[in-house]
């Protein structure tokens, strides 16, 4: 209403100029003066916030950065603002907005982190005033998300509006209480994030024949279940769906979605991760592995590591999977191979040095931090993993350009810094999964698939053909339909549907809840939790 000053914050990637356009656009049409200041002029030149970000950097690393531990706060001198007239408001807008003095109401303009990945070099921008940078993906990842994360966890409380901006044309909104009283509702019984598919080099096909998901695209690869840094929630109708981003709803209700247990141990940072890796009718994955916990957490500023493991949802005749080391593996030879393959351009046999395990469908193998690791073509993974997903340190790949036409990084020094250089032979055969039942009944069982002492998640499978009851016990669970049509899963006085490959999120707080077969003569789940 005239008379106040409205600060507009939210996440860099949003369309600030077409989102100002607008506001002034209908401030004309309610005949209301309207004076909009950009905070982005109040941050730093470029060359100062590189500067106050410099941690962040990782010398003479074009692929990687360490995660930026400040906010937002430390980074804007936010501006001084005139007072509004009697008959206009003051609006700020852009990242920050709300850390200005005197404002009366704070929104907050979100879209969830994969649309701003999806826009870079197309109109996303990062923090600050960069007219004349080209938006960086390690910008983004490593300082931003980040940066902005911890900026709007502080927020929340405080939120008199929330507005989707992933179509900044037709802006999708609802009030700080109806949001808020949203988040705590979806926080106590089973809900989905929203998928993420990309298409990707390997050039998988399943997903694409199977599945149904977008017949006209290349291929594709790789689909995000739930990946919490870029995930989100549709709540409302199909004609009328706002987006909260998952970081947003666990700054809300963490312990009632992971539970007080997990929160101790992580923050609000969700733990767990559920993604598809397709072959399907295309190439191998690129054989790598993940960094070890304390080169995880001196080096990318994680306070965990990337640990995973491979469900094999389907696999073909003669497919594999890259697994370990070999027992005779010469490591000094290996390290000269790779480095022949980067400055040379010289292809090598990764299989001698890497070993192989045959792919059997429903077969879960564990990849450790420290593990080089990969799939064959011809397999459906269902990977089963830690958070952390952008540090996956390539031995090789093939020579391989992405899809842009641009050589993909290998990164050795990473890799050989991290490689297990013992886990071969006998402790590969360890990383197989060995189902044990741990209980059972009429037309039920459940099987514990593994569980290790150095990897912080574990891995369960329930078969049944009419129903199963678990209990989250204050540890929240993830579910992926890998066999059966259909299964509803009833909580309290709930029901979600839940399709053949698709994944849900059972909050802590649903407590006991029951999965009933809809179709086929058995269903069976996959469900990861963290460990107690």
């Amino acid at each position: 209403r005239p008379g106040m000053t409205v600060a507009v914050d939210g996440a860099p990637a949003v369309d600030w100029a077409t989102f100002a356009h607008e506001l002034e656009h209908s401030a004309s049409l309610l005949a209301m003066s309207i004076e909009l200041v950009d905070i982005r002029d109040s941050f730093p030149s470029w060359e100062q916030m590189l500067q106050l970000t410099r941690d962040s950097t990782i010398e003479g690393d074009p692929n990687f950065g360490k995660l930026f531990g400040g906010t937002i706060g430390d980074l804007v001198t936010p501006p001084r603002i005139p007072s509004p007239s009697n008959d206009g408001i003051v609006v700020v807008f852009g990242p920050g907005a709300s850390l200005t003095p005197g404002v009366d109401r704070i929104w907050y303009a979100d879209l969830a982190k994969r649309h701003g990945l999806a826009r870079l070099g197309n109109g996303a921008s990062v923090l600050g005033r960069v007219d004349d940078q080209q938006p960086d993906f390690r910008r983004m990842v490593f300082v931003d998300w980040p940066a902005v994360d911890r900026h709007s966890a502080l927020l929340v409380a405080d939120l008199d509006r929330y507005i989707d901006l992933v179509d900044p044309d037709l802006p999708v909104h609802i009030d700080g209480d109806t949001f808020r009283a949203s988040v705590r509702a979806v926080g106590k019984r089973p809900f989905r994030t929203v998928p993420h598919f990309t298409s990707q080099p390997w050039g998988g096909q399943w997903m694409k024949e199977t599945l149904g998901v977008d017949p006209d695209a290349r291929n594709v690869g790789l689909s995000y279940e739930l990946i919490a840094p870029e995930a989100g929630v549709l709540i409302g109708t199909d004609d009328a769906a706002v987006e909260i981003c998952l970081a947003m709803i666990l700054a809300i209700t963490a312990d009632d979605v992971m539970g007080p247990g997990v929160v101790a141990e992580f923050g609000h940072s969700f733990p767990i991760r559920f993604d598809y890796l397709d072959t399907m009718a295309g190439g191998d994955l690129s054989v790598h592995c993940h960094p070890l916990s304390d080169y995880m957490k001196d080096v990318f500023g994680w306070p965990y590591t990337q640990h995973e493991s491979y469900y094999l949802m389907e696999t073909s005749p003669d497919s594999f999977v890259y697994l370990g080391l070999r027992e005779d593996a010469d490591i000094e030879a290996f390290r000269r191979a790779t480095r022949q393959a980067e400055l040379n351009m010289v292809p090598f046999d990764i299989k001698e040095f890497v070993s192989t395990v045959p792919a059997q469908k429903h077969d879960l193998l564990l990849v450790p931090a420290g593990t080089p690791h990969g799939s064959s073509a011809g397999n459906v993974v269902l990977e089963v993993s830690a958070t952390p997903y952008h540090y996956s340190l390539r031995f090789y790949d093939y020579l391989r350009n992405d899809l842009d036409g641009h050589l993909r990084p290998i990164h050795i020094d990473h890799a050989f810094a991290n490689l297990v250089a013992d886990r071969r032979g006998r402790a590969v055969d360890e990383l197989v999964a060995r189902p044990s039942v741990v209980r059972s009944g009429t037309n039920w069982q459940e099987e514990l698939l593994a569980s290790r002492s150095d990897v912080f998640f574990e891995v369960w499978r329930a078969r049944f053909a009419d129903g199963f009851v678990d209990d989250t016990d204050g540890r929240f669970h993830v579910l992926t339909l890998v066999e059966g049509e259909s299964i509803d899963i009833q909580a309290g006085t709930t029901t979600h549907a839940l399709n053949y490959a698709e994944t849900i999120l059972i909050p802590a707080a649903t407590g006991q809840y029951r999965l009933v077969n809809q179709g086929g003569d058995q269903a069976m789940v996959v469900k990861a939790r963290v460990r107690p």
